[in-house]
């Protein structure tokens, strides 16, 4: 079993600057004081808004990427244990994910090979060494090989060790599952980078607890989803009555890591003396975040780490499976408290601000009124994601 491979166990320590990866350490001490920062003035670039309204660039989008390359499905910390299961809906398929005794992570269609009936309906996970389709009862390992037949006999022909679950390629690194959602078709895993694996690692998402998921489904491209998160321009406007007085008016410190990006950012009163303060925490004074490739948002706060998987499912639909991972679970009043408080306001700043922007903007673009969306000196990610994603389509 590689490291990558291997169940959350160890509990990460205090994120000291010095304990993140050399490239992450190297950028946080890029970010200048807020009165040094430069902001470009010019519009910086523009985007058609049928990249957004079009069903079939849409599908081009699909074909090109989502059916080429591993896409995420979940975080390691959803089967934090051996022998576990849970059941969960991706990209419009029912998969599975187990971990076997040995703790290895795999990836199956919920689909029993005899009906097609889902074979786990409930959707949280679960200890056990087996699965049974509620239909018949054929009786499948967390391996997902077939074990049991109900009166096998009137399946004279049947050999069990070709009707086990249909398995989609599938790797755990850097704290996420990776997919590839086609299983009759190779799956290009070459865009987990090593570098955004050792960035995560370091950040300790692997060992890191779940402590939420709620899932939204949202009237919105998925890429409108995705540009909040990569430009700070919305930060002080959409979010004034919340976190917007947190954060500075100026640009992120960006690297591009592969196909993937990280920025990087100090709290509204940041000066690089403050990185050096004994005792802290890097991540009370930088906010740090990644869009990795072609759809996962991680951002970090002082106490715990948003993930989210921002899963396409029509032009003008996304699921967004969010999870709040913190370092260890609430075992006092004090902790309780404190992550609900977080949950709840960070639901709230998403769910009701960023996500309902990304709604509300597809029902401007929608309209056709809009051509073309223009992005100025406060969003400089965003054409940088946008030529990512242009790489990878025959038609940009």
């Amino acid at each position: 079993m590689t490291p990558t491979q291997t169940m959350p166990s160890q509990k990460p320590t205090v994120q000291a600057l010095d304990a993140l990866s050399p490239s992450l350490i190297e950028a946080i001490r890029r970010i200048p004081s807020h009165d040094q920062a430069r902001t470009p003035k010019a519009i910086l670039a523009r985007r058609p808004a049928r990249l957004f309204t079009d069903p079939a660039h849409f599908a081009l989008e699909q074909q090109s990427i989502f059916r080429r390359y591993a896409v995420p499905v979940g975080v390691s910390a959803q089967l934090p244990g051996p022998q576990m299961v849970q059941a969960i809906n991706a990209y419009g398929l029912p998969l599975l994910l187990t971990r076997n005794a040995a703790g290895e992570l795999k990836v199956f269609l919920n689909v029993c090979r005899h009906k097609g009936s889902l074979v786990v309906e409930r959707q949280d996970a679960y200890k056990s060494g087996r699965v049974s389709c509620p239909y018949h009862a054929w009786t499948y390992s967390v391996d997902g090989d077939l074990v049991g037949v109900p009166r096998q006999d009137v399946f004279a022909d049947l050999k069990k060790e070709e009707h086990g679950l249909t398995r989609l390629p599938a790797k755990e690194m850097g704290g996420l599952i990776w997919v590839g959602l086609n299983h009759d078709k190779p799956t290009d895993f070459s865009k987990l980078s090593d570098e955004l694996v050792t960035d995560w690692e370091s950040l300790n998402l692997p060992r890191l607890h779940l402590y939420g998921h709620k899932t939204f489904e949202l009237n919105a491209n998925w890429k409108l989803v995705i540009e909040p998160f990569l430009e700070g321009y919305h930060v002080q406007r959409l979010h004034a009555a919340t976190v917007g007085p947190l954060f500075a008016d100026v640009p992120t410190v960006a690297s591009v890591l592969g196909d993937h990006i990280r920025q990087v950012s100090g709290k509204a009163d940041f000066s690089p003396e403050q990185l050096d303060a004994p005792g802290e925490s890097i991540h009370k004074t930088v906010t740090i975040t990644y869009i990795a490739f072609p759809n996962v948002a991680v951002i970090t706060s002082p106490y715990y780490v948003s993930v989210m998987l921002i899963q396409p499912q029509a032009a003008n639909r996304t699921a967004v499976q969010y999870f709040m991972l913190t370092r260890d679970p609430a075992d006092n009043d004090k902790a309780r408290e404190l992550f609900a408080r977080s949950y709840e306001m960070i639901l709230n700043v998403f769910g009701n601000e960023d996500f309902r922007a990304a709604a509300i903007s597809q029902t401007g673009l929608e309209s056709g009124t809009l051509t073309e969306l223009l992005y100025g000196g406060l969003e400089t990610q965003i054409p940088v994601f946008y030529d990512i994603l242009e790489r990878h389509l025959p038609m940009s």
